[in-house]
């Protein structure tokens, strides 16, 4: 167990993704702060943590709004008695050409995707300098901040925009023994991707599944990801092994985009 007796939080944890992260992070030893804006998916979430016999609880909270980070950091060091890890996982996706795209949609995906993804940083990095202790902060981004995506624009914006505060942060916060990184996935099947899928669908005239099937055709390993293999990565970025790798937006897509 790479981060037994640690207390890790990590936002998104009620399905897809974050579920995955999470659960691995038990089963890693971890106790862990799960956080999201549907309370029902968190409850069934804590059991599947309960059952790996860890310490858990929970905090309902609207990431893009800074007080509720800062109280769920908080909460998590209160309730499991410290606090070690943040994963930054919540974000949505969002589908439409440039030129179609609206203001509100933009402050929307940027509130929750760049500016929940920065109070996440913060309040963490605080926590830690509070406690005067290292600690792993650990972002989501994703392909798309890698490479730009039609049809897909202003998510890669906001992908491209976590990794510049995934540098920024781990030079700003490395002379405190705090390292950050982010992980890249592909495509992962999850409601995500459906939503997605759906999306392509009603834009450009495709059979729904199709263009989720063009892209997992171009994978090189044959097959679409999974959470669990995102989780594997996450893993390793929060345990001891990774203590040396900072600044890094690390792909983790089968063999999609090269870097």
């Amino acid at each position: 167990m790479t981060i037994d007796n640690k207390v890790a939080l990590v936002t998104g944890a009620g399905q897809g993704i974050g579920r995955g992260i999470a659960l691995r992070l038990a089963k890693e030893g971890a106790s862990l702060m799960l956080v999201d804006m549907n309370a029902a998916n968190l409850e069934a979430v804590a059991k599947e943590v309960q059952a790996l016999g860890r310490k858990v609880a929970t905090f309902v909270a609207d990431i893009s709004q800074r007080d509720q980070v800062y109280a769920a950091v908080d909460h998590a060091e209160e309730a499991l008695g410290g606090f070690d890890i943040i994963v930054n996982n919540a974000g949505i996706a969002q589908v439409q050409p440039l030129a179609d795209v609206t203001p509100e949609e933009v402050d929307r995906i940027m509130r929750i995707n760049v500016q929940g993804t920065l109070w996440g940083i913060q309040a963490a990095a605080k926590k830690f300098i509070d406690r005067q202790q290292k600690g792993k902060i650990i972002n989501a981004c994703s392909i798309a901040g890698h490479d730009g995506f039609a049809l897909l624009g202003i998510y890669s914006a906001t992908k491209f925009a976590v990794r510049a505060l995934t540098q920024t942060a781990a030079k700003e916060y490395a002379s405190r023994g705090i390292t950050v990184n982010a992980y890249c996935p592909g495509i992962v099947g999850t409601g995500m991707w459906e939503e997605i899928d759906r999306r392509f669908s009603d834009i450009t005239g495709a059979p729904l599944g199709e263009t989720y099937k063009k892209y997992v055709e171009g994978i090189a390993l044959g097959r679409a990801e999974t959470p669990d293999d995102v989780a594997g990565l996450v893993a390793y970025l929060a345990g001891p092994d990774s203590d040396y790798v900072t600044g890094q937006a690390i792909l983790i897509d089968g063999g999609l985009v090269y870097r």
